[in-house]
C-alpha cells in the first residue's frame, strides 16, 4: 500500500468520498482513541519517557525545539517544563536562533527536540550539530525511521494514525504531557517553584478570579 506523506495525499484518500459529518466523526474519534491507547501501550512497555524524564531533570539547561506544526508541541512541552524546572529554553528560530544555541552547547545540557513527518531539517540540523557539540539530545518522533532518530541520544516514538487529512495531534500531545509530568514530579526545588509561581501570578493579577 502506498504511503500518504502529504495532507493533500491523505485528503484525497479519506476525505473526498461522500461521507456525513456523523460518519466522519464517528471514524475520527475511534482511530484517535486506538491512536492515543497505542501510544500509552507502547511507552508503557519501552521506557522511553521515564528515561527521558530522567535525562532532562539532570541536565543543567534544557533546550525545547521544533519547527512548523511541531513548533506548537515544542512550545507546549516548554511551557510546562518551565513551570517546575529552572533553565528551560524555548528555541523559536527569532528570539533564541538556532546558531545562538550551537555557539555554546555544553555537555551537560539536553535538547528535547521534536520533528514529525514530513520532517524539517531545520530541527534534524539543529539536533545533529547539538549532539556533536557535546549535547544529549532527545527525540520525540512517530517512527524509528525518523532522521531525528540517527543523532538523538535517546528516542520517544509516537504513533499519530488517524482517520484525517492531518496527522493525529492527539497521542503526541498526551506523550508530551507525560514527559513534562514525570520530570516535574522528580526535579528538586519543583514544589517550591510552583508555589511561588503561584504566588506571582496572584500578586500580578494574571488570570480571571470569580
Amino acid at each position: 500500500m502506498t504511503e500518504l506523506t502529504s495532507p493533500s495525499q491523505r485528503f484525497g484518500a479519506r476525505l473526498q468520498r461522500p461521507s456525513s459529518a456523523a460518519a466522519l466523526q464517528a471514524r475520527v474519534i475511534e482511530q484517535e482513541t486506538r491512536t492515543l491507547a497505542e501510544a500509552f501501550a507502547r511507552v508503557a512497555a519501552d521506557g522511553t519517557v521515564a528515561a527521558a524524564a530522567s535525562t532532562v531533570v539532570a541536565a543543567r539547561r534544557r533546550f525545547v525545539a521544533g519547527t512548523g506544526k511541531s513548533f506548537a508541541y515544542a512550545s507546549l512541552l516548554a511551557v510546562d517544563l518551565s513551570s517546575g524546572l529552572s533553565n528551560v529554553t524555548l528555541v523559536d528560530g527569532t528570539l533564541v536562533r538556532h546558531v545562538d544555541v550551537l555557539a555554546d552547547v555544553r555537555d551537560t545540557d539536553v535538547l528535547v527536540a521534536v520533528s514529525l513527518r514530513r520532517y524539517r531539517r531545520e530541527t534534524v540540523a539543529l539536533a545533529g550539530r547539538f549532539a556533536a557539540a557535546g549535547g544529549t539530545v532527545v527525540a520525540v518522533t512517530d517512527t524509528a525511521e525518523s532522521p531525528l532518530t540517527t543523532v538523538a541520544g535517546q528516542s520517544i516514538v509516537v504513533p499519530t494514525a488517524s482517520a484525517s487529512f492531518a496527522d493525529s495531534p492527539t497521542a503526541v500531545a498526551a506523550v508530551l504531557h507525560l514527559l513534562a509530568t514525570l520530570t516535574t514530579a522528580s526535579a528538586k526545588g519543583a514544589r517550591r517553584r510552583l508555589a511561588e509561581r503561584d504566588r506571582l501570578a496572584h500578586d500580578l493579577d494574571l488570570y480571571w478570579e470569580d
